[in-house]
C-alpha cells in the first residue's frame, strides 16, 4: 500500500526520486524518504538518508539542498548520485513518524532499505537482532530487513539478500542499496509489486508503472519469489534457483499525459468526466453485430466450455466488490446462470469448496490488490478456473488468471475509484451477454442489450447536466452526520456504492440498505437529522420503492431520489436526480455516476483532500 521508487544511472538521482514520489502520492500515505548514494572519485561510497512524516513537498523542502527538476544532465548539488531508492509509507507498524518512514539503515551504516508488505515474523527478528546487540531505532517491521541484510552480508550484495529473504516469513516488495556496491540496486517481490523501467543507459524500479511512463514505456514485471540486480547497463532477473530467469520487456499502453491533472480541481472529478471515452475504449471491438452478442478473445473459453459453467462466483474488495454485485444482478437475469459477489478478503478463510463448474472472476482495478490475488491463487491451487476483469495490463491477477477482460478505463489516480468501476460494470455486462447468448439469450435481446451499451457513453454526458443540481443538494447533505443509501434488486449494489464513495472522500458516515429492509430495523433511525439517497428506477419495483419514500417521508426524513426522467416523486422529495433510460439489466450503471458526482461535491463543500482522503491507500497491498 506504499510507494516504492529506485534509481541507477549517470543522472541525478534525487530530482527523479522526489518526481517519482510525486507520482505516487494518490497511492496514499503519511511519510515519505530517499536515499541515495554519493560516490567523489576514487573515494568510498558513502550514504545519505532524509525522511520525514508528511507528504513529498516536507520531504523536498526538509533537503539540506535544493533538488533540482528531474531532467537535469548535470550533477546535482548534493553530489555526483547516482544510485537511489525513495518510499512513500502508509503506516502498518509503528504510527507516522520520522524515524519510522523508510528508508531504514543498518546498524553498521552500509544498507538502506525500502519496503512494502509485512514481516509477519518481525516480532521474533527483532527480538534476535536485539539479543545479537542490534540497537534498533524505529517501531516498524521493515527495519529488521536492512539489518538483516547487513548481517549476511559476506560477498555479493546478491547473496545477502537472498539470505536474509530466508529468514523471512510474509510479504514484501523490497529495494536495497549498499555502500559497498554503489553501481547496482538489488530488488525482490513476494505478494507486492514491482515493476522495472529500462531506459538508455539508466534502469528504474517502481511499485506503480506511473512512476515510471515519464521515462520509459519498456517495462518487466517482477513475479512472487524473483529477484534482479539493477545497474546503469541492464538488469538480470533471478531466482534462489535459477541464476537467469531471462525476462523480457513489455511495453506499457499508457503515456506521462495520462497522468496529468489538466484543468481539473482534482483527479477524481477528471476521470468521473472521462468516463464516457472509458466506455467506449471497453467496447471498443468487442460489440459482435453479426451473431448479437459479445466478442471476449481473451477467456480462452470455447463455447462447449461456456456451457459447461453452473454458477458464476465474483470475487472483489471494496468497490470492486460493489461492482460484483451488479454484475452478479446481471449475468443471472441475462444468462440464467446462479451468480454471485462476495468479498475477496474473506472467500480464502472459511476454506471454500472449489466446484469445477464453477466460473470465478477476480476483480481488481490495479490487478495487484492482495487479498483478490490470495483468492485467485487458492481456487488456482484447488484446480478452479478463474478469469480476471482488471485494468492494469500485465498486472499480477492478470497474469495468474487463465484468462480475463482488460477494463481499458486508463490509468485512474484518485483513490476513490470511478472510470474503473463504471468498466468494470461494463465489463460484466459484456460477459453476461457472452454467456446468454451461448445459452438461450434470443438474438432480440442480445442485440438490444448491444445496443443499450453502446448508447452509454452519451447518456453519461447527459448526467454530466445534472451537476448544479447535485452540488445544490450536496449543500444541505453535507450538514449531515450520517446519510442512508437505499435501493432494492438493481439498485442495492447502487446504494452500496454510492455510500462508499461518500465514506471514502468525505469522511461522513453512510450506511447502505435494501429499501425494503427500512421497516425491519433502520427505519428507527430515520428523523430530520439522517438524510436518505434512494435509488429509484423506473422498473418493476416502482411503486414499492414509491411506498418505501412515502414511510421516510412520514417521518420527516429529508430525501434525495435518483430517479429516471419522468417518474413522479412528488413532494417527497428535496431533491431530484434524473438519469436517461436505457435497458433495465443496464440503469444500474448510469444510476451510479450521480452518486460519484455527489461524493465530490459533498467533499468539495467540506474542503477534504479529495484524491488523497487520509487512512486510504489506491491499492491495497497488505493484508
Amino acid at each position: 500500500m506504499c510507494g516504492i521508487v529506485g534509481y541507477v544511472g549517470r543522472r541525478p538521482v534525487t530530482p527523479l526520486l522526489l518526481e517519482g514520489l510525486g507520482r505516487l502520492e494518490y497511492r496514499g500515505y503519511d511519510s515519505a524518504g530517499v536515499a541515495v548514494l554519493e560516490q567523489d572519485g576514487a573515494e568510498p561510497a558513502s550514504l545519505l538518508v532524509h525522511k520525514v512524516a508528511g507528504r513529498v513537498r516536507d520531504l523536498a523542502a526538509a533537503l539540506p539542498v535544493p533538488a533540482g527538476p528531474a531532467d537535469q544532465d548535470t550533477a546535482d548539488a548534493a553530489g555526483s548520485c547516482r544510485v537511489g531508492i525513495g518510499h512513500t509509507r502508509w503506516a502498518t507498524h509503528g504510527a507516522p513518524t520520522d524515524a519510522n518512514a523508510h528508508p531504514h539503515v543498518s546498524h553498521d551504516g552500509h544498507v538502506a532499505v525500502v519496503h512494502n508488505g509485512i514481516v509477519d515474523n518481525a516480532a521474533a527478528l527483532r527480538a534476535e537482532l536485539q539479543a545479537a546487540g542490534v540497537e534498533l531505532r524505529s517501531e516498524t517491521d521493515t527495519e529488521v530487513l536492512a539489518h538483516l541484510v547487513a548481517q549476511c552480508h559476506t560477498g555479493s550484495l546478491e547473496e545477502a539478500v537472498l539470505e536474509a529473504l530466508s529468514r523471512v516469513q510474509g510479504t514484501y516488495g523490497l529495494a536495497v542499496i549498499d555502500v559497498r556496491h554503489p553501481d547496482r540496486l538489488v530488488v525482490a517481490r513476494n505478494g507486492s509489486p514491482l515493476i522495472i523501467g529500462i531506459g538508455d543507459g539508466e534502469m528504474h524500479v517502481a511499485s506503480d508503472v506511473s512512476a515510471l511512463v515519464r521515462y520509459t514505456r519498456q517495462v518487466v514485471h517482477v513475479d512472487d519469489g524473483e529477484l534482479a540486480t539493477l545497474t546503469a547497463d541492464g538488469f538480470r532477473t533471478f531466482t534462489r534457483d535459477v541464476p537467469s530467469t531471462g525476462k523480457q520487456a513489455v511495453t506499457v499502453e499508457w503515456e506521462d499525459v495520462d497522468f496529468d491533472q489538466g484543468d481539473h480541481d482534482h483527479f477524481m472529478v477528471k476521470e468521473i468526466h472521462e468516463q464516457p471515452e472509458a466506455v467506449r475504449r471497453c467496447l471498443r471491438g468487442r460489440l459482435d453485430e453479426r451473431f448479437h452478442t459479445a466478442h471476449l478473445g481473451g477467456l480462452e473459453l470455447d463455447a462447449r466450455e461456456m456451457r459447461a459453467i453452473r454458477r458464476v462466483k465474483i470475487l472483489g474488495c471494496g468497490s470492486a466488490y460493489y461492482a460484483g454485485q451488479l454484475g452478479a444482478q446481471l449475468i443471472e437475469e441475462v444468462a440464467r446462470i446462479p451468480a454471485d459477489a462476495e468479498p475477496a478478503s474473506e472467500f480464502r478463510y472459511r476454506n471454500p469448496v472449489i466446484d469445477p463448474e464453477t466460473l470465478y472472476v477476480a476483480v481488481s482495478q490495479s490487478g495487484e490488490t492482495y487479498d483478490t490475488l490470495a483468492a485467485v491463487q487458492e481456487i488456482k491451487r484447488k484446480g478452479g478456473r478463474v478469469i480476471g476483469l482488471v485494468n492494469v495490463v500485465g498486472s499480477t491477477i492478470a497474469r495468474e488468471c487463465c484468462g480475463g477482460i482488460y477494463l481499458h478505463a486508463g490509468p485512474e489516480v484518485a483513490v476513490a475509484s470511478t472510470k474503473a468501476l463504471t468498466n468494470m460494470s461494463v465489463g460484466f455486462a459484456l460477459l453476461g451477454i457472452h454467456l446468454g447468448r451461448i445459452r438461450d439469450l434470443s438474438p432480440a435481446n442480445g442485440q438490444r442489450l448491444l445496443d443499450g451499451l453502446a448508447a452509454l457513453p452519451a447518456q453519461i454526458e447527459e448526467v454530466f447536466e445534472s451537476r448544479p443540481k447535485i452540488a445544490d443538494a450536496a449543500g444541505w447533505l453535507a450538514t449531515a452526520s450520517s446519510l442512508f443509501f437505499v435501493g432494492r434488486v438493481r439498485g442495492f449494489p447502487v446504494a452500496r456504492e454510492g455510500a462508499q464513495k461518500l465514506k471514502e472522500v468525505s469522511y461522513l458516515h453512510a450506511e447502505a440498505y435494501q429499501t425494503s429492509e427500512l421497516k425491519h430495523g433502520p427505519l428507527a433511525l430515520i428523523s430530520p437529522e439522517l438524510p436518505t439517497v434512494a435509488i429509484v428506477p423506473d422498473d418493476e419495483l416502482l411503486d414499492r420503492n414509491l411506498t418505501a419514500l412515502h414511510e421516510i417521508g412520514a417521518r420527516s426524513g429529508p430525501l434525495m431520489v435518483i430517479t429516471h426522467q419522468g417518474v413522479d416523486v412528488g413532494e417527497l422529495a428535496t431533491s431530484v436526480i434524473e438519469v436517461p433510460r436505457n435497458e433495465p439489466e443496464l440503469d444500474p450503471i448510469l444510476l451510479t455516476i450521480p452518486l460519484q458526482l455527489l461524493a465530490y461535491e459533498v467533499s468539495v463543500q467540506l474542503g477534504r483532500d479529495i484524491d488523497k482522503p487520509r487512512n486510504l491507500a489506491k491499492s491495497v497491498t497488505v493484508e
